[in-house]
């Protein structure tokens, strides 16, 4: 059994911080889940450009409001309390964030923990061995967002 604390995780080094936002990673790849769940706010007046090639996302806002569009097809959708959005195909998009949102969010495969966004939006591939139980270096490129 895993048991954490938001608070503990926010004060070490699995809290991970770029432009636009901050992210306290509560499950990562050497927890052995399948997935990461990470607790992340998105600062007001960020526009995040994003696009997980190599991951698939869940996401559930829990407080604050903003936008998300999808780059493919135009739409925009609001982001507010109680709303789920899952980045079932890759999808390149925007979030605009409006107030400060506070959401969960779930990652597969998991992040091994100091990923960051390259120049394309996307956290790189994970190359290590698949059983590998070493901890993240923190030598993962910073982020080239216009967020």
């Amino acid at each position: 059994m895993i048991v954490r604390q938001l608070k503990d995780i926010r004060k070490g080094d699995k809290n991970v911080k770029s432009d636009g936002w901050e992210s306290a990673r509560l499950l990562l790849k050497d927890d052995g889940m399948g997935f990461s769940f990470h607790v992340t706010t998105l600062y007001t007046g960020a526009e995040l450009h994003m696009h997980y090639q190599n991951h698939l996302e869940a996401v559930l806002v829990l407080k604050g409001k903003g936008t998300i569009e999808d780059l493919a097809t135009g739409e925009t959708h609001e982001l507010k309390a109680g709303v789920m959005y899952a980045l079932n195909d890759h999808d390149k998009h925007i979030v605009r964030v409006e107030t400060e949102i506070l959401c969960a969010c779930v990652f597969n495969p998991p992040v091994t923990g100091r990923e960051v966004h390259d120049e394309t939006g996307a956290y790189p591939a994970d190359t290590s061995d698949a059983d590998s139980s070493s901890a993240a270096t923190g030598n993962e490129r910073e982020p080239a967002l216009s967020d």
